[in-house]
């Protein structure tokens, strides 16, 4: 190998580590919904949510839920306000999910008979339920999810629906180890940009449980 095609390699492997670590930058800086860890079980966190407001939509597509939600964050609301987006995107098992443009949290389940797919990005902690904007659009809500605490496990890579239903497995296997009791269905969370390398990605599987 010459000189010249040496350089040119080690230049690409350089570009490509720049890519990398502003999008794990851009990832890891956006705002995350808070949590406290009260208890770890081999792997699995026991995680205390406080109140979280939500906008949400239901849809017949994910597309037509995220586009309907990303308005919504870039001014369609009576404050024509954009609203900032937070971390992680979550997708309930057996909802629709969608590669994101950005960093968001987004929450997808199965909706009612007329639509398919309810979605919901996570509003940052500035906001209360009296400080937020309303939605313009009447078919997209605010929503105010309570204190609650989940299990949580975590794994890297793309988050394949092989991947996570092995992830999935473990946890519920790990929760019965300990006699604790799910209080709902498993959800996906993502906490990176679509075009975060995979060896850089952060997904968890996370489940409602029983309060003790």
């Amino acid at each position: 190998m010459n000189r010249r095609t040496t350089g040119l390699l080690t230049a690409g492997v350089a570009v490509i580590a720049a890519i990398s670590a502003r999008r794990v930058y851009e990832g890891r800086s956006a705002e995350r919904v808070p949590y406290e860890v009260v208890d770890r079980l081999d792997g699995v966190e026991l995680r205390r949510y406080p109140q979280t407001l939500l906008v949400e939509t239901t849809a017949a597509d994910g597309r037509t839920a995220f586009d309907r939600l990303f308005r919504y964050l870039g001014g369609a609301n009576d404050a024509s306000e954009d609203v900032e987006m937070t971390a992680p995107v979550r997708t309930d098992k057996g909802g629709e999910g969608i590669e994101l443009p950005m960093t968001a949290p987004v929450r997808t389940g199965d909706g009612t008979e007329r639509a398919e797919v309810t979605m919901a990005f996570y509003l940052p902690a500035a906001y209360d339920p009296a400080s937020a904007p309303i939605p313009t659009d009447p078919s997209v809500r605010l929503v105010v999810e309570p204190t609650r605490t989940l299990a949580v496990a975590s794994f890297s890579w793309y988050a394949t629906a092989a991947r996570t239903e092995r992830v999935t497995t473990r946890l519920e296997e790990t929760l019965a180890g300990h006699r604790i009791s799910p209080a709902g269905e498993p959800f996906l969370l993502r906490y990176d940009p679509p075009l975060t390398p995979p060896f850089f990605r952060t997904n968890e599987v996370a489940v409602d449980i029983e309060e003790p």
